[in-house]
C-alpha cells in the first residue's frame, strides 16, 4: 500500500511541474514578443522548447551547479520579472535561482529588483537592418537563427539574401528547400515560401529580398529600402580588407563581418577580444574559424590562471563541402580522398591565428587536423605543457568556474557526462563544449590533456550572431 501512495505522489507532483512548466513556457513568450525581453537557463535558450525539453534542462542545471533549482523557482522569478517593465534584455533564470537559494531572506521580488536594477540604466539602440552576402552552411542557419529571434525586430532584422547567378522560379525554391529541411540540423521551425514575383523568400510571414549579383559594390540595397546595414558574407569569396572593401561601396552598407578567418582585418572571438575593436571606427570584421572558436576560450582560461608555455592542437574535424564525395582532384594534398570513407590529415591554421585573439601565446601553439567521416560534430585535443602545476581536479574546476561565471559562460559548456560522443553536441550553441571526464594531467602536473567538442555548423553560428550584434551595437542588458 505504501509503495502505490508513493507512486500515486509521484504522479500528482510530476502533474504539478508540469502544469508549473506549461505557464513559465507562456511567461517566456510573452515576454520575448511583448518586452522582447529573452529568458535562458544558464545559457540554454528557452524560446519555442516544450514542456518536457524545459524541465531535463532544470535538471540538468541542478547537476551542473549542485544545488537545488525547481521549475517552481523560475515561475516566480519569470512572474517579477514581467512586473518590472525593463527594456529589451537577455536574462537567466538559472542564475538568478541559484543566487536567490544562496542569498539570505525570502523576498524574491525584491532579490529580482535589486538584482536587475542597472536594466533601466542602459542606453537605447537601433534595430539593425541584415544582409546575408552567401546562402551555404553558415548562411542558412544564420537565416534560421536570426528569423527564430526577430520578435518584434528591435534588435537585427534580414532583410536581404545575395546569391551568385540567375534567380530563376526553380532555383528559388531550391532556396527555401534547404531552408526548410536540413540534413543535420532538421526541419527549421517556421514557415518558409518562395515569392518569385518579388524576388524573395517568406520566412514566418515576413519578407527577405533574394539578390542575384556577382560583384558586391553594384548593388544598390537603398532600393529594397535597406539603409546602414551589416554585410554578413559567408561566400567564402573575399577574404582580404581590401576584397571585403567592395561591400562598403555599395549604397546601404554601413560594416561588413566575414565568417571565416581574414586577412588584414580583426579577427575576433566573441567572449576573448571583441573589445579591443570600436565598431564605432572598424567597418570590417572577421569572425575567425570554427576551431578557432572553440579553443580560444579554453586556451584564455588555462592561460590565465595556469600559464601555458607551449603545446599542441589536434582537430578532429568533420568533412567539409571543400572535400570530394568521391576520390577526384583536388588542390590540396589528400583532400581530393572521398570524404565520408576516409579520415583524411590536413592542414588548419587554428594554432597561429589562436594568437590573433591572444597574442600571449604568438609562437606557442602547433596544430593539425584530421577531417572524419562524420558531417557534423568535430574535437579538438588540446595537448598543453603548464606554467604552473596542476591536477585533473584543479584544471577541470577552472574550466567549470568559467562555464557558470564571467565573461566566457556563452562560450564554454562544461560536460559532466562520461558517454559524450560527437552526435550529442549537434545544435550547442556555445562554441566550446569542455569533455571534464575526458581530462588527463600527467603524474607531476605539468601537462594536460583537454578535449573540446563542438557544433562546428550550429555553435559557430551563434558565435557569429553574438558579434554581430556587438559590431551592430545592438546588445541587450544582460544577466547571466
Amino acid at each position: 500500500m505504501g509503495l502505490n501512495k508513493n507512486y500515486e505522489n509521484q504522479l500528482t507532483f510530476q502533474v504539478e511541474r508540469r502544469r508549473a512548466t506549461v505557464e513559465l513556457i507562456k511567461l517566456i513568450s510573452d515576454l520575448w514578443y511583448e518586452n522582447n525581453i529573452e529568458l535562458v537557463l544558464f545559457r540554454n535558450q528557452l524560446i519555442d522548447r516544450n514542456v518536457s525539453e524545459i524541465l531535463n534542462l532544470i535538471e540538468y542545471a541542478k547537476e551542473f551547479i549542485e544545488k537545488p533549482i525547481s521549475v517552481f523557482d523560475t515561475v516566480e522569478i519569470a512572474k517579477k520579472i514581467q512586473k518590472l517593465n525593463l527594456p529589451p534584455a537577455k536574462l537567466d533564470l538559472g542564475k538568478l535561482a541559484y543566487e536567490f537559494h544562496m542569498a539570505e531572506g525570502d523576498n524574491i521580488g525584491a532579490f529580482v529588483k535589486e538584482k536587475l536594477k542597472d536594466a533601466k540604466n542602459t542606453n537605447g539602440f537601433k534595430p539593425k537592418d541584415v544582409i546575408l552576402y552567401g546562402f551555404g552552411r553558415i548562411g542558412r542557419l544564420l537565416a534560421r537563427e536570426l528569423m527564430s529571434k526577430t520578435g518584434k525586430g528591435k534588435q537585427m532584422r534580414l532583410r536581404a539574401i545575395v546569391t551568385r547567378g540567375e534567380l530563376t522560379p526553380e532555383i528559388l525554391e531550391k532556396r527555401a528547400a534547404l531552408l526548410r529541411k536540413d540534413s543535420v540540423h532538421g526541419r527549421f521551425k517556421g514557415s518558409v515560401r518562395a515569392d518569385f514575383k518579388d524576388k524573395s523568400l517568406i520566412i514566418n510571414g515576413t519578407t527577405v529580398f533574394v539578390i542575384s549579383a556577382n560583384n558586391p559594390e553594384d548593388i544598390d540595397y537603398t532600393k529594397y529600402g535597406i539603409k546602414d546595414a551589416l554585410i554578413i558574407d559567408n561566400s567564402g569569396a573575399f577574404r582580404t580588407n581590401e576584397a571585403l572593401g567592395r561591400h562598403l561601396k555599395a549604397k546601404g552598407v554601413d560594416k561588413v563581418l566575414l565568417t571565416a578567418p581574414g586577412v588584414g582585418v580583426p579577427n575576433i572571438v566573441y567572449g576573448v577580444n571583441q573589445k579591443d575593436y570600436d565598431p564605432k571606427n572598424v567597418h570590417i570584421f572577421s569572425a575567425a574559424s570554427c576551431t578557432t572558436n572553440a579553443i580560444t576560450p579554453v586556451l584564455k582560461a588555462v592561460n590565465d590562471t595556469l600559464g601555458i608555455s607551449h603545446g599542441h592542437l589536434e582537430t578532429i574535424h568533420a568533412y567539409t563541402n571543400d572535400q570530394n564525395l568521391v576520390d577526384n582532384m583536388h588542390k590540396k594534398y589528400r583532400r581530393g580522398r572521398a570524404a565520408a570513407l576516409n579520415m583524411v590529415i590536413t592542414e588548419t591554421g587554428a594554432g597561429k591565428a589562436v594568437a590573433k585573439a591572444l597574442p600571449e601565446l604568438k609562437g606557442k601553439l602547433t596544430s593539425n587536423a584530421i577531417r572524419v567521416p562524420v558531417p557534423n560534430g568535430s574535437l579538438a585535443i588540446l595537448n598543453l605543457n603548464l606554467h604552473t602545476k596542476t591536477s585533473k581536479e584543479d584544471i577541470n574546476s577552472i574550466i567549470k568556474k568559467y562555464a557558470i561565471d564571467g565573461f566566457l559562460v556563452e562560450q564554454i559548456r562544461y560536460s559532466m557526462s562520461n558517454e559524450l560522443v560527437s552526435s550529442d553536441i549537434v545544435g550547442t550553441q556555445e562554441p566550446s563544449i569542455y569533455d571534464s571526464e575526458a581530462t588527463i594531467v600527467s603524474s607531476d602536473g605539468s601537462n594536460a590533456l583537454l578535449y573540446v567538442w563542438y557544433d562546428n555548423e550550429y555553435g559557430y553560428s551563434h558565435q557569429v550572431m553574438r558579434l554581430a550584434k556587438y559590431i551592430a551595437q545592438v546588445r541587450r542588458f544582460s544577466y547571466y
